[in-house]
């Protein structure tokens, strides 16, 4: 190993990952829900947050879409 290295004369180039980076989020998730995650993350050996990023990359892949509906203020009560 050297003592001292010469950057100087190295030249930049861009980061080939760049566009895989992943932009931090904050998330309100309720805890049965990490709950499970956490246990299908411990089973596969992967961290939670990789995982819940794997299932909504797949939703986003097969353009999955939530039928959605709010009970109407009639029936509420």
């Amino acid at each position: 190993m050297k003592a001292e290295y010469e950057f100087s004369k190295l030249k930049a180039r861009p980061n080939p990952y760049a566009n895989k980076l992943k932009k931090p989020v904050s998330m309100r998730l309720s805890e049965d829900v990490i709950a499970h995650f956490k246990g299908l993350a411990a089973q596969a050996g992967v961290p939670y947050q990789s995982l819940i990023n794997l299932c909504l990359r797949d939703c986003v892949a097969k353009n999955r879409r939530l039928e959605i509906s709010w009970p109407s203020r009639a029936t509420r009560g």
